[in-house]
């Protein structure tokens, strides 16, 4: 009888185990899912960005610097080597772009200019499915980084190598109260 409840309990333990093993990979894998949804939008902002400079160059051929910094920027989001790394470069990225759309406001013709006006609107939109995914990444960044912290699954959690994910922070810049003058 002893010997059966002893087996009872290393079937519980070891059933147990694998569970909490499944469900670590399962949130690690949705983390690992929520960046990868904030690296398609990120990818999609950087193919929407050569049109939009190509449609403003005709109308503001002298804003050559905006232009650059844009590119140099759209280019370290590519070229980022972690999620940290490439959301420091898409909120610079994302500062540019709104300056770029604050010079269309100096060009009539081109605000008019349905390409244009395309162009925003869908970088606009991508910019917001980028707050979102990044919303999501930092929810599957927090439910998985509970489990690995909390008992009894800590002890797979350190068994198995399962290091904690990091949570996308907004910029410094960003956090700052924005100064409103009616002057």
């Amino acid at each position: 009888m002893t010997i059966w409840i002893i087996l009872g309990i290393v079937v519980l333990l070891v059933v147990w185990g694998i569970a909490s093993y499944n469900g670590l990979v399962q949130s690690r894998m949705q983390t690992k899912e929520a960046w990868s949804q904030i690296d398609v939008q990120l990818k999609r902002r950087n193919d929407l960005i050569p049109n939009l400079i190509e449609t403003v160059k005709g109308y503001a051929s002298y804003e050559e610097k905006t232009f650059e910094k844009i590119t140099q920027l759209r280019t370290q989001v590519q070229t980022a080597s972690s999620p940290q790394e490439a959301m420091q470069a898409s909120d610079a990225l994302s500062r540019q772009v709104s300056g770029l759309f604050a010079v269309a406001e100096n060009y009539p013709d081109l605000k008019a200019n349905s390409s244009f006006i395309k162009l925003q609107d869908e970088l606009t939109n991508t910019e917001n499915k980028i707050s979102y995914s990044r919303q999501l990444y930092n929810s599957t960044t927090s439910n998985y980084n509970t489990k690995l912290q909390t008992f009894p699954t800590t002890v797979i959690a350190g068994l198995f190598g399962f290091k904690p994910s990091e949570f996308l922070e907004t910029a410094e810049e960003e956090r700052a109260v924005p100064k409103v003058s009616f002057d």
